[in-house]
């Protein structure tokens, strides 16, 4: 596993100052480390396995920390293979486990409200990661999802340029409305592109490649193929079927965004069918929560890193500490994600995209 080195100015800042989504389906059974009942035990619960980064990244960065952070503190961690149902059980088995404090990213942030509630009720604490839960979490980490929106839809109206008329018709990928990231990442999205374009066909892709994928063919059935001026897509996964059918219909060189910096994200970028996603740091947002998580298991005060308050679904204001985003293109793949070390260019310069990377200057 590469770690990630915090190198990115905005990153950094975010970090001083502070002081994402995804759901999808998954054939992937529970996995656990770590794992063992008592009040040294911190529970991880992320939604799914499709999403490369929950695996890859912010489960390992998570428990390292924890580790650094507590010697004799051990990490009980749980897939919801895009589940929630299967999530709600998972959040009861820690409870009677005796697990004293619970990090959760929710498969379904209204659904796991009554087992986040019923968890709080027996003196948990919850952690809400990534995505913002309903019920009495304690604390938020995150990142700027409006932020998220805004980077994307500017980006789009910058690989535009002069083409970004009110009369440009875009086509809106937007995620799964059970996710409330998903509704943040529309709102910032739309605060960018309202009145410069014309959204002229809008639909939820459910953070899925093929289902993003039909709802594009069906958008070039409505609107025809040479109306189409740009894709905005909420995440890279869901540009990867976006980008296939585009390429079935004859599109090409029309800007489409992302988000995650996923590593085939990044390769269609330098490739030229995708032109933007949202780089979101996850080794800084994986520490954050497992400090948080730490100070909360051992009775300390969250104040000085949870510094703003977030209002969840169902009302409730959350002490939250949230990152800043980067926005990504091939201009500053290099000076973000490969100066990070999330990714180097080798893995990224893989054979069909050597030729792509030597003209964008990555070998």
């Amino acid at each position: 596993m590469r770690r990630v080195v915090i190198g990115t100015a905005a990153v950094s800042m975010a970090l001083s100052v502070a002081a994402c989504g995804k759901a999808g389906d998954d054939k992937k059974s529970d996995s656990s480390s770590s794992s063992s009942s008592g009040g040294k035990t911190i529970g991880l619960l992320l939604p799914d396995s499709v999403t490369a980064r929950y695996e890859k990244f912010d489960h390992p960065y998570f428990e390292a920390q924890v580790k650094k952070l507590c010697a004799d503190c051990t990490v009980d961690y749980a897939n919801a293979a895009g589940d929630a149902a299967k999530q709600a059980q998972q959040v009861s088995t820690m409870v009677t486990k005796g697990v004293k404090v619970i990090v959760i990213s929710a498969q379904d942030s209204a659904a796991i409200k009554s087992s986040i509630d019923a968890a709080v009720a027996k003196g948990v604490k919850v952690v809400a990661y990534d995505r913002l839960a309903q019920g009495k979490v304690s604390a938020y980490v995150s990142f700027d999802n409006v932020k998220v929106g805004e980077l994307q839809g500017q980006a789009l109206l910058d690989a535009l340029g002069s083409k970004a008329t009110p009369k440009s018709k875009i086509v809106m990928i937007n995620g799964d409305d059970a996710d409330p990231n998903a509704g943040q990442f529309k709102q910032g999205a739309h605060k960018a592109l309202d009145g410069k374009v014309d959204i002229a066909y809008e639909q939820s892709g459910l953070w899925k490649d093929t289902v993003a994928a039909q709802k594009v063919k069906a958008a070039i059935t409505q609107l025809g193929a040479k109306n189409i001026a740009g894709v905005y897509s909420a995440n890279d996964g869901m540009a990867g079927g976006i980008a296939n059918s585009l390429k079935g219909a004859g599109i090409s060189g029309i800007p489409l965004t992302g988000q995650d910096a996923e590593l085939a994200g990044i390769q269609r970028i330098v490739a030229g069918t995708q032109s933007s996603t949202v780089y979101k740091a996850f080794k800084p947002e994986a520490d954050a929560a497992a400090t948080i998580a730490v100070d909360l298991l051992q009775g300390k005060s969250i104040d000085s890193l949870a510094t703003s308050t977030q209002t969840s679904g169902s009302g409730d204001k959350v002490p939250s500490q949230l990152l800043t985003p980067v926005s990504v293109t091939k201009a500053n793949i290099k000076d973000t994600v490969i100066k990070d070390g999330l990714y180097t260019v080798s893995d990224i310069c893989t054979g069909e995209f050597a030729k792509a990377c030597k003209a964008a200057g990555l070998q």
